[in-house]
């Protein structure tokens, strides 16, 4: 399974955009992970007709997208259970909310974005990842997803970037 994880799109109007982008760096993949932060409703829309797709909402994302997805999922795609939650919050980082939103799960990855920036990392033998921003870079140099390959008992994981 193939999949691209991306977040924080934060799209407002131009829609075609986030079309243009999928149709260039995402025709391999079979499922597409959303972080959350997508603003308008249209950009869940794409997302389905595009690819299969799971996404949570984020902290920027109003009641319209609220009604749509949820707060954060767990799925279990080729024996890999995978909990997805944008990262919002107060107190410690991004990083660590993450983490113990789903610390009882006992899940293998993480998904989260709100930062803006690119992380893989591993806490307690759990694969912690942050894909960046498709479309809102903030202060990084460059635009950036992940393609994660998921195989019984091993994956591939490329950070791919962009300007």
């Amino acid at each position: 399974m193939k999949i691209g994880i991306i977040s924080d799109t934060h799209i407002k109007k131009n829609t075609s955009n986030l079309a243009a982008l999928l149709n260039t760096h995402f025709k391999e993949v079979d499922l597409i992970i959303h972080a959350g932060d997508y603003i308008s409703a249209d950009a869940i829309e794409i997302l389905k007709d595009y690819k299969n797709f799971v996404g949570v909402w984020g902290n920027v994302d109003e009641s319209e997208i609220k009604t749509l997805i949820n707060e954060n999922e767990i799925i279990t795609i080729d024996g890999y259970k995978i909990g997805i939650f944008h990262g919002h919050g107060t107190g410690s980082s991004t990083f660590d909310r993450a983490y113990d939103r789903f610390k009882e799960d006992k899940v293998d990855i993480i998904i989260f974005g709100h930062s803006h920036q690119p992380l893989a990392k591993t806490k307690n033998g759990v694969l912690i990842l942050n894909p960046g921003s498709l479309t809102r870079k903030r202060r990084e140099r460059w635009f950036s997803y992940i393609i994660l390959e998921l195989h019984e008992g091993s994956f591939d994981l490329q950070f791919r970037f962009f300007s």
